[in-house]
């Protein structure tokens, strides 16, 4: 079985990468990773920021892209994406206030427009989840189920987070299962094991990553991306403990 390769989703280095951007993709080159997802560009252009990745040999994977911007800035998103060599922009949040059955009514056509447009310009378009998305709507469905299966799998696909649908009390495995050939990014994050239920370093937590890790190939994840939203570590000390984890687990699944 071919190895699906390890990015970094920069939100978790944010006051680094604020610090020194460049500096902090050298730190995570040196770490062993694969690539990187960035939330930002740090100020620099998009040029720039090719130049570094290429110097580090780092993929340049994706982008969180704010949805703002996918519905009013989309060509200048695009590029951006096309001149450092991102493959794939992620739609990363809703606002509290665009969290209604309404807005995700409207939302379903904009990201399958955005789709569109980013797929003929050779981008992915993913949609990234938290807990909210997990509510039920009128018609009993989950507003990520909606988002999901009311919108073209050809124009719109799913960057499933872990440690969200565990804390919606769902099973990852079952939602990577379901939109198998749908999910090329899944974040991983684990949870601690107290009632707190705090974002934890991958394998110190209670979610089953071995299980997810066993579905990569067959679900066709094309990478994993690591994140932790908070740490009680440094953020270079959590994202190391959580990348010779994966390493490691992946070494002995031969993967």
């Amino acid at each position: 079985m071919s190895g699906i390769p390890i990015a970094v989703q920069l939100y978790t280095l944010r006051e680094e990468t604020e610090k020194n951007f460049a500096g902090t993709l050298k730190k995570v080159a040196e770490l062993g990773f694969d690539g990187v997802e960035f939330a930002g560009f740090g100020g620099l252009s998009a040029e720039k920021v090719k130049e570094l990745t290429d110097d580090l040999n780092l993929a340049p994977v994706s982008a969180h892209i704010p949805l703002a911007d996918l519905k009013d800035n989309l060509d200048n998103v695009i590029s951006d994406l096309k001149t450092v060599g991102i493959q794939y922009a992620v739609c990363p949040f809703l606002m509290p206030d665009q969290r209604t059955e309404e807005n995700y009514q409207s939302l379903i056509p904009l990201l399958n427009e955005a789709g569109r447009k980013l797929k003929d310009a050779g981008i992915t378009l993913c949609y990234h989840n938290h807990d909210f998305e997990l509510e039920r709507l009128s018609d009993g469905r989950m507003a990520l189920e909606a988002i999901f299966d009311d919108s073209d799998p050809e124009l719109l696909q799913t960057e499933l987070d872990v440690y969200w649908l565990a804390k919606a009390k769902e099973d990852p495995a079952a939602w990577i299962k379901r939109y198998k050939g749908r999910s090329p990014l899944v974040h991983l994050k684990d949870m601690t094991k107290d009632e707190e239920q705090f974002f934890a370093e991958l394998g110190t937590g209670s979610i089953d990553l071995e299980e997810i890790l066993s579905l990569g190939d067959e679900a066709g994840v094309k990478w994993w991306v690591v994140e932790q939203d908070a740490t009680r570590l440094t953020p270079f000390e959590s994202i190391e403990i959580s990348i010779k984890y994966l390493k490691k687990q992946l070494s002995i699944k031969g993967v």
